[in-house]
């Protein structure tokens, strides 16, 4: 197990925060908007607005430029500190690559020990410790031969590339694996609390199970030990009910988001609200059933299926695979404030990954080598892009 001290005013201010969070108005006891808190180190320095000042209803994407190419199925993504490039987490490979942001040139940091890629699962979401400076950690949520799980892998740049990557130091197992379905983003909040977004492998019955790990969201200390505060007793699950959650974003308020797939009907954008049910497998999208949390946007599964997701300028913007393209969802607190938008439709095929870059920045990774796309209508590369 990887273990480094945590202060312990750390875990203080996590279970004050939790304790703290608000819920929206809704019917019902889990109907209504939900808050959290929490931020991401893949989602950092989100842009601020006043909290009850609603974006405009129409944005805008520009794309500023093609940073790199060349990716063979991108999935994670994480900036690095100031000026350091962006690493990027191959699915298939196993590999992690550092992307100089400003030339686009590829360094190879090594393959990540242990992982087993098969159908949608591998090398998934990767984040940076809350301690980066010090400790040059890097976390990494990928399928093993067993099961999905989380690890430490410390970076060292000074050695050779191709070598640069530590053993993984694992911190949390157990997660259920399958062919499809294995969730995979991960991302600490402000709170310093290390948030996990799970597939139910296929076995819808996992969603409901409050004892299986499938089909939630987990939230854990750097350790791997169930968050402080967390709404169940000595449990890592902070929601559930989710059929696979692949896009988690925090806006400036500590309020989290998740996005996740749903089956036939309907992909969803969720307010979280912890301890809350999100419905799957008994509704897809919004319900009428008390017991659920309805979605703050839904979509038809051709015109998203959601990956990523990221928080700027006043919207969540989320990546759509088979929707290949960038949805804007304008916020006003935990609601829409005005309907989705779509943007790029189309123009780089399937969207993986959206990270913010800082003010109106994004980074967005596309998805045409994951096995469902068509690399003929161009490699995987990261992108640059201005959005409002």
């Amino acid at each position: 197990m990887l273990r480094r001290a945590v202060p312990a005013l750390l875990a203080t201010t996590a279970l004050l925060l939790t304790a703290g969070c608000s819920s929206g108005g809704g019917g019902g006891s889990a109907s209504g908007d939900g808050t959290t808190s929490g931020g991401t180190s893949a989602n950092a320095s989100p842009s601020r607005r006043a909290a009850d000042q609603a974006p405009p209803a129409k944005g805008s994407v520009k794309v500023l430029r093609t940073v790199a190419t060349g990716l063979n199925s991108p999935w994670g993504l994480a900036p690095l500190p100031g000026d350091g490039g962006l690493l990027v987490a191959s699915r298939d490979q196993g590999t992690i690559t550092r992307v100089d942001e400003k030339t686009g040139e590829k360094t190879d940091l090594g393959k990540v020990s242990g992982v087993s890629a098969a159908g949608e699962g591998g090398l998934l979401g990767i984040a940076l410790s809350p301690d980066y400076a010090s400790d040059h950690m890097i976390y990494a949520y990928f399928t093993s031969a067993s099961d999905n799980r989380v690890v430490g892998v410390l970076y060292d740049p000074q050695k050779p590339a191709g070598e640069q990557l530590g053993a993984p130091d694992t911190i949390f197992k157990g997660i259920p694996k399958g062919y499809i379905h294995n969730g995979g983003r991960i991302a600490f909040g402000p709170d310093g609390m290390l948030y996990a977004g799970t597939g139910e492998s296929g076995n819808r019955g996992l969603a409901q199970d409050r004892k299986s790990l499938g089909g939630k969201i987990l939230r854990l200390t750097p350790e791997g030990d169930p968050a402080p505060g967390n709404p169940f007793p000595d449990s890592p699950v902070y929601t559930y009910g989710h059929r696979n959650v692949q896009g988690l974003a925090w806006d400036p308020e500590q309020r989290l988001f998740a996005a996740e797939f749903g089956q036939d009907t309907w992909d969803e954008l969720n307010a979280i609200k912890p301890g809350d049910n999100y419905g799957w497998p008994d509704a897809e999208g919004k319900s009428s059933d008390a017991r659920f949390h309805n979605p703050i946007a839904q979509w038809h599964t051709d015109e998203a299926s959601p990956s990523g997701i990221a928080y700027a300028q006043g919207s969540i913007w989320m990546a759509g695979l088979r929707g290949q393209r960038l949805w804007r969802i304008p916020l006003d607190g935990t609601k829409a404030s005005a309907d989705p938008q779509p943007f790029l439709e189309g123009e780089y095929g399937r969207l993986r990954t959206v990270v913010a870059a800082g003010g109106d920045k994004l980074w967005l990774t596309t998805s045409n080598t994951d096995g469902r796309g068509d690399p003929k209508s161009g490699d995987d590369r990261i992108l640059e892009l201005q959005v409002k």
